[in-house]
Order: C-alpha cells, then sequence, then structure tokens
C-alpha cells in the first residue's frame, strides 16, 4: 500500500492505491478505517529530523490504537494521555512509567485514583495538572511524584474555535500565577519538573505568529519559574537538586497542523522548529512537544460503500454507510474531508488515479451523506465527484486523527472495524461491532440486578 509518495511531506487521497483498498473492504466489509504504519513512523521521522533535541511525545487522543501506540513508542515516542484510561493503554503498549505523560483536565475521582495507584508500580510516570485543586487532590491521595503544571498563556490558534485552548479558561492555571502555584507545590515535596501548555489544534503555517509569541510566553514563564524555584531552595538551606531547584523540561504542545484540501501546502517543519527555539530562548530545561494529528491524519482513510443514490431539489444526493457515529468531524466543526470514489478510480479504464472517465461517469456536484436521522449527518456538500452509483466504494481522506476516537454509538449503530498496513501485510486491529456490543452492558446490568 505504500508508495513513493510515503517521503512526501503530506500523503494525498490520490496517493493511495484504489484496487489495493477495494480488496481490504472486500475481506473486512464496510465502513472501515484502514491505517498505514509506515506512513506513521515517516510522519515520526520527519518531525524528529525537524527537532532532534527535543522530547517528542504522542498525543494519545488522536487515534489509541494500541497498533499506533507501539508503532511510536518503537520510534522512541513518550505517549501524553489525556485519560486514565489513555494511560492504561499506554501502559499495555509496552510504555515505561518515564515516557507517560497524565495531563488532567478536570479529573474524575476514578481517573485520580487509578493514576496514583498505577504510580505505585511506576513512580517515573508524569502528572500534569491544570489547577491548584487538582494538586490538592494528587496530595489527599497521596502523591507527591513527578508534577508539571499546565499554564494558560492567554492565546490560542487552531483550525476551528473548539480546539483553540491556549486562551480557553478551561485549561490550565493562568500563568501570571503559575509560579506561585508551583512554588507551593515544591514546598509541599511535589517532584516539580515542567510546566505545559498547548496554543490548540491544527496550527498552519500562516499562524505562526501566534505560535511563536505562545512559546515565548512559555519560555519567559520557564525562566522566572526556575528563578522562583532556586531562589526558595536558597532560602530554607537545603541542597539544590534538579528535583527542587529548576525544571526539568518545557512542553509546548503540539497542533501541528496537517493539509486537507489540495492546495492546501504542507507545514514547514523546519520553519516551524527555527521559530520555536528562537521564541524559547535559553532555558536551563529540554524542549518537549507532544504532536498528535500529524502522526496520524494523512496515515489513514476511511472506506464507505454508497447504498442510495436519490436526486433532491437542489443536489444529488449520495447516501453511504458510513455516517456521523463513525466520523463525526465534518458534523462537529465543519471540517473538510477529502472524498474519491474508488470504484471509478479502480476501473480498467480509468486511466491515471483520479479520472473520472471510466464507465462514462461524468462528474456532478454531489452531498455524501450518512444513515443518520440527523440533518448534520453529511460528509460534503455539493462536491464535484464522479457520478455515484449504488455499489460504489468512497475514500474519505485524513481520517487516521479523531476519526475512530471520536466515533460512537448513536443510533444504536456498532462502530466500524479497523485495519492496519505494515509494508506489505494487513492485519484485523479491531474488530466490527455488533448490537449485541451496544447492548451487552445493559443485558450485564440486567444479570447484576436479577
Amino acid at each position: 500500500m505504500t508508495d513513493a509518495a510515503a517521503s512526501l511531506p503530506v500523503r494525498r487521497l490520490s496517493n493511495w492505491n484504489a484496487a489495493e483498498l477495494q480488496m481490504l473492504v472486500d475481506d473486512y466489509g464496510s465502513p472501515l478505517y484502514v491505517l498505514d504504519l509506515e506512513r506513521v513512523r515517516e510522519n515520526y521521522r520527519r518531525l524528529a529530523a525537524a527537532f532532534p533535541d527535543a522530547e517528542i511525545l504522542y498525543a494519545v487522543k488522536a487515534n489509541a490504537l494500541g497498533d499506533v501506540l507501539a508503532t511510536l513508542r518503537e520510534e522512541g515516542a513518550g505517549l501524553e494521555c489525556a485519560s486514565a484510561g489513555e494511560v492504561q493503554r499506554a501502559l499495555e503498549a509496552g510504555a515505561s512509567g518515564s515516557a507517560v505523560h497524565y495531563t488532567a483536565v478536570n479529573p474524575p475521582a476514578r481517573d485520580l485514583d487509578w493514576i496514583v495507584d498505577a504510580w505505585d508500580d511506576h513512580p517515573e510516570l508524569t502528572v500534569t495538572a491544570g489547577s491548584a485543586d487538582t494538586i490538592d487532590r494528587l496530595a489527599d491521595r497521596g502523591y507527591d511524584g513527578r508534577l508539571c503544571l499546565r499554564v494558560n498563556p492567554g492565546i490560542g490558534a487552531g483550525h476551528h474555535e473548539k480546539v483553540q485552548t491556549g486562551a480557553a479558561a478551561k485549561f490550565g492555571v493562568p500563568a501570571e500565577r503559575a509560579v506561585s502555584v508551583l512554588k507551593d507545590a515544591a514546598d509541599r515535596g511535589f517532584d516539580v519538573v515542567g510546566i505545559h501548555a498547548h496554543v490548540g489544534s491544527g496550527v498552519s503555517s500562516d499562524q505562526l505568529d501566534d505560535h511563536r509569541e505562545f512559546v515565548a510566553r512559555l519560555g519567559e514563564l520557564a525562566r522566572d519559574v526556575n528563578e522562583a524555584l532556586r531562589a526558595s531552595n536558597s532560602q530554607t538551606g537545603s541542597e539544590a537538586t534538579r528535583e527542587t531547584s529548576e525544571l526539568e523540561f518545557v512542553d509546548v504542545g503540539g497542533g501541528f497542523g496537517v493539509p486537507y484540501r489540495k492546495d492546501e501546502e504542507p507545514l514547514d517543519l523546519a520553519s516551524v522548529a527555527d521559530a520555536t527555539r528562537e521564541a524559547l530562548g535559553e532555558v536551563d530545561a529540554r524542549l518537549t512537544i507532544e504532536p498528535g494529528r500529524y502522526f496520524v491524519a494523512d496515515a489513514g482513510v476511511l472506506l464507505t460503500e454508497v447504498n442510495t443514490v436519490k436526486e433532491g431539489r437542489d443536489t444529488v444526493v449520495a447516501g453511504v454507510d458510513a455516517g456521523m457515529t463513525t466520523l463525526i468531524r465534518p458534523a462537529m466543526y465543519d471540517a473538510y474531508h477529502p472524498v474519491r470514489n474508488l470504484t471509478v478510480d479502480a476501473a480498467p479504464d480509468s486511466g491515471t488515479a483520479g479520472s473520472s472517465a471510466a464507465e462514462g461517469r461524468e462528474t456532478i456536484p454531489q452531498t455524501v451523506a450518512g444513515p443518520i436521522c440527523e440533518s448534520g449527518d453529511v460528509f460534503c456538500s455539493d462536491r464535484d465527484l464522479p457520478a455515484s452509483e449504488r455499489g460504489d466504494l468512497l475514500a474519505i481522506g485524513n481520517a487516521g486523527a479523531y476519526g475512530y476516537e471520536m466515533a460512537n454509538q448513536y443510533n444504536s449503530r456498532p462502530r466500524p472495524a479497523s485495519v492496519v498496513l505494515d509494508g506489505e501485510d494487513s492485519r484485523l486491529s479491531r474488530r466490527r461491532e455488533t448490537v449485541d456490543d451496544v447492548t451487552r452492558v445493559e443485558r450485564e446490568a440486567r444479570t447484576v440486578r436479577d
């Protein structure tokens, strides 16, 4: 499935082999997520080359598939986890405690209980707290291990207002309060190791100024924190140690965007890396980054079959068996995903990839919609595509990030299967759910009740 495009900065939907994707659906059914592990490796290596001195964590929330976690661990990435469940999956994928950061956002009690229990077996685990209250709750549970503070720098960026986290009150301690919060934590015996912030998701090259300003604020804060910790250590007369006198790392988050549209250029990683290092300035701490989307977005596609074609008043609707329960990004963020008719492109007389000449198909505006009983269940509207026919196989591109992770069982619809490609091999990585899977928790509850 890999080809010459694997080494390019972005893999377009047209670079996927239509016939091979059709064969996967023949074997595993539709809808189907397909993820190319070799492309994940290529993306990691490209970013690691741009940031050779940085610690790289993978933001697990982008795609928590066990094969993805294991692949990135083998490449050397640590794992940044947004929940106790993601930490559990990271450890099950073979990560050591030292490679795992748990970033708590208003963590439920059961999450903190689980994390503190896991800390007993993995004392090198790092917990990132987003409030003084969370630090108190950790202390109440006996945790005094590696602590990072998530700060709110007051500047956000990203592809949609719902993912611009850097200025949202929900995330982090206001930067102007960070020094006092960290000094207090150090005085209480926590192993203060870092500060963290995340500007947002899907940051593009034209938002580089926002990224630079965001990183500059973190660099200034890191210098203030180090000065305060050293001063506090000196005043107490204790022996100067790394744990009490300076930060170990400054985590500037991820958010590195990828192009979803054909006319969008890939992120200039060299420029981003240079801007990051310049903006951070001289800090007695290592740089940490935590991309998610960048590693997996263009490594994945969603395959879906056309089951209904009808002419509406203003558009032709191609109804497919995937929906907003399968890929919610278009409905939730008005996100653009490329769409390709693989049946047309795989036809013997189709010519080059992307041709619409096969079988005499003309290109017409179409709305691709799913089976969910919601008007928002639409992947694209009035998109120019080869005229769809029942049984056609469509591919939805850049589905490797926040695709299956945000899938759900609304309308009692089982979630799809996932297949991974690894060189010339393919394998089922996650089986297709059944309605029995959807209702199992109810049956088990009845069993307990009765």
